[in-house]
């Protein structure tokens, strides 16, 4: 398979597949979660100032009061590196084009200069996040395989993409097979590792801080 071969695999085939088992794995999952159910809490309802879902979405998006400065590079590199791949994904224009083809929706696009500085710096706040993962002792003895496997499957589309709009280490053509490649790895593991979180992630708060919430505590 040469690498033209290998791009219109990636495209086609490969990206039907991807896309197949990620809505497969989506739907087991959501449904596993919300299938659960919710007992019903006996309890009388209490009120409480800033007590409720939505006190507590907007709470756990912030620091914990004293962390940023006893682990400044989790919170910090980890705002950096969310909003950096947000950007990079939403306002990058071949990212546009393709959504504006697939569902005929477009939107301005950020400069390309812009978008590179950007992923440079995702990058970098990535790699700076696994090294303080691994140099902690208490980070490294809770850190499983499954967080490495998260990191890894969420750099390598943001280091491929860069390399192949900058047509760098690897052919065009090969490279941005690699890209798309990696995408479809991301799209396949999310449902089935921790990367879930980016569906579930408002969901589990809102639920946290509601039960809590009738019960008068704030969380």
């Amino acid at each position: 398979m040469n690498e033209i071969q290998f791009l219109t695999w990636v495209r086609s085939t490969g990206l039907n597949i991807a896309l197949g088992l990620f809505v497969l794995g989506m739907l087991w999952r959501l449904i596993e979660i919300y299938s659960l159910g919710r007992k019903q809490d006996m309890a009388p309802a209490r009120s409480a100032a800033g007590a409720s879902g939505w006190h507590t979405i907007f709470r756990r998006s912030l620091p914990p009061q004293g962390m940023m400065k006893s682990s400044p590079i989790s919170y910090i590199g980890g705002y950096i590196f969310h909003v950096g791949l947000f950007v990079v994904v939403f306002f990058l224009a071949q990212h546009i084009k393709l959504v504006d083809s697939l569902l005929g929706i477009s939107w301005p696009n950020l400069p390309a200069q812009v978008i590179d500085t950007v992923a440079v710096v995702t990058l970098a706040a990535m790699v700076l996040i696994l090294a303080d993962r691994i140099n902690k002792p208490v980070k490294r003895f809770l850190s499983t395989f499954g967080d490495y496997l998260a990191w890894l499957l969420t750099f390598l589309p943001v280091l491929t993409g860069y390399l192949a709009v900058k047509h760098m280490v690897l052919p065009y053509t090969t490279m941005l097979a690699l890209h798309i490649l990696s995408v479809e790895l991301l799209l396949v593991a999310l449902p089935f590792t921790k990367l879930i979180h980016v569906f579930t992630l408002i969901g589990s708060r809102w639920y946290n801080g509601d039960i809590s919430g009738k019960r008068g505590v704030p969380v």
